[in-house]
């Protein structure tokens, strides 16, 4: 495999996404977005503050598919061993990946969760998964299909919960700078499919009624 820079930053679109992204010696990092001009700003920024080698893949979502539907096709055609999603307002501290792939990679864990400023490690808002553990959830998907922009995240960090598969560092921050997030309203059908998956524990994957419980 040829060399390639220590950090780089890739754009390309939903529609024209190449048959394989990413490589094996280093994490991909997926990045959806809309707004050009924020998404180079921050990939910019968290490549370079990423500590270790990384490739920071932007994809333009023109036709507005949605958030979650874009990171299952990048993450469909990953050769990458650790795969991370983030949004177009990321903001990372300094060694942000590093942290976090050393965090991922205790006792094999399965979903990390980035330090993003409101859960806590609670909720994998802003996540990387070990490629190889995340392929057998949903059929080679990274999300459950069936969410468009909500509730996605909450349920894989649900599954890796249940596997007792999620790991955390707070040294790992990537928040999310998005002034109008609070006041911003989440998707009711996002939100309502949610609750039928969870009540009949996420496929019978969950058992624990806490769990399903969750983010409700």
């Amino acid at each position: 495999m040829p060399d390639a820079p220590t950090a780089e930053v890739v754009f390309a679109t939903a529609d024209a996404l190449p048959e394989r992204v990413g490589r094996p010696d280093r994490p991909l990092v997926a990045m959806p977005f809309i707004d050009a001009g924020a998404a180079k700003r921050s990939a910019v920024q968290i490549a370079r503050r990423a500590g270790m080698p990384v490739t920071v893949l932007c994809i333009h979502d023109a036709q507005r598919r949605g958030f979650i539907a874009v990171a299952n096709a990048a993450f469909r055609r990953s050769d990458a061993l650790l795969f991370a999603y983030v949004a177009q307002d990321a903001f990372a501290g300094r060694g942000w990946l590093a942290h976090g792939v050393r965090a991922l990679e205790r006792e094999s864990g399965g979903l990390l969760a980035f330090h993003d400023g409101k859960w806590g490690g609670k909720l994998a808002a802003f996540g990387m998964v070990r490629t190889e553990w995340a392929r057998g959830n949903y059929a080679g998907d990274l999300f459950h299909p069936g969410y468009r922009s909500h509730y996605a995240d909450a349920e894989l960090t649900v599954l890796s919960m249940a596997a007792g598969a999620l790991r955390f560092d707070p040294a790992a921050l990537l928040v999310e700078v998005d002034w109008d997030k609070e006041a911003s309203a989440v998707s009711a059908e996002d939100r309502a499919l949610y609750a039928r998956r969870a009540q009949g524990g996420f496929d019978g994957r969950v058992g624990d009624p806490a769990l399903r419980g969750l983010f409700g």
